[in-house]
């Protein structure tokens, strides 16, 4: 265990200064709780946005099949009943407490490199652009873990269009399916397919993301006249939605371009970031980049609101342990 630092605490002019030591966890302890806590955040993110996240893959793959995201969302249960809309939640399941979990590891660690940097104390609170640094850097290690579930996922959740347009002749339907479908054909590289475009999305992204949901939550510190560790449910899951409409607002075309490549990579080699891009672009128009953002718009506030609340709350109750 690690002393953090020491404060003077004087309670009037005529007693003497005493010390008081605030103990901090070990920075292996921290990293364990920050693991730990996004794990819990991944889980509740999931829940509470799966089926407007089959939706926007849905959207992003076949943009001429839907009219709409309230079209897409009707004709995927008529097609295959509410399960259809719940396609992939085992794998987004996986993809997001494997994503955020390193995440937030990742992102203690570069809080840390950055103070390190800045020849700051361990304990020195950064501020909110450092913070948004700091996550933007630690999407490149979460990008790693979160690539081959995502892609599983993708593949499911587009499965029925893939087989309904022709270009697959039979589905599989199951994540295991997938997974030895993958491994058969493509090879332990084939879990890969997207890497590239998902760190172009994930490292523009997370800035935005940490840093709206950090300069959000200093605003309601600010107005509230409150610590920001202090914010009720309401102000973190307003500031966790807006940090996510922020991301997808900035890097959507990314993320439209990255579900296309890790689908159709179904039917054989896909071409790479800049090749589905400029095709998409030429051949569907620019449109065709931004189909399915009104469902990812409509899931942000609940899905990454829940993902801050599980985050925080669980964070702050593990700390409290070593208060």
């Amino acid at each position: 265990m690690d002393v953090s630092f020491i404060l003077f605490v004087q309670v009037d002019s005529t007693e003497k200064p005493r010390l008081t030591t605030i103990m901090a966890p070990h920075p292996a302890v921290q990293a364990v709780i920050d693991l730990s806590a996004g794990a819990v955040g991944g889980a509740a993110c999931v829940f509470s946005g799966q089926p407007l996240d089959t939706a926007k893959v849905k959207m992003q793959t076949f943009p001429t099949m839907y009219r709409g995201f309230i079209h897409c969302v009707t004709a995927t249960y008529k097609q295959v009943g509410l399960r259809g809309l719940y396609q992939g939640t085992t794998p987004a399941l996986m993809a997001n407490i494997a994503e955020n979990s390193v995440l937030f590891m990742s992102y203690g660690f570069c809080q840390q490199v950055i103070r390190l940097t800045a020849g700051l104390h361990r304990d020195t609170v950064l501020s909110d652009m450092q913070k948004a640094c700091a996550g933007s850097v630690a999407s490149i290690f979460s990008s790693l873990v979160l690539c081959p579930t995502e892609l599983v996922k993708c593949r499911l959740q587009a499965m029925y269009e893939m087989e309904a347009s022709g270009k697959i002749a039979k589905g599989q339907n199951t994540v295991w399916s997938v997974v030895k479908s993958i491994m058969r054909h493509e090879g332990p590289q084939g879990f890969f397919q997207g890497l590239t475009t998902t760190i172009a999305r994930e490292v523009p992204g997370y800035f935005c993301f940490f840093g709206a949901y950090e300069l959000s939550r200093t605003a309601f510190a600010d107005y509230m006249k409150c610590d920001k560790d202090d914010l009720g449910v309401a102000p973190i899951m307003f500031s966790g939605g807006f940090g996510g409409a922020c991301l997808w607002l900035v890097v959507y075309p990314m993320d439209c371009v990255k579900s296309r490549i890790q689908v159709m990579s179904m039917t054989g080699k896909q071409g790479g970031f800049f090749k589905t891009f400029m095709n998409i672009a030429r051949t569907e128009g620019v449109r065709a980049l931004y189909s399915g953002l009104t469902p990812t718009l409509v899931r942000t506030f609940p899905a990454n609101g829940a993902l801050f609340l599980g985050y925080e709350a669980s964070r702050k109750l593990m700390m409290k342990q070593f208060d």
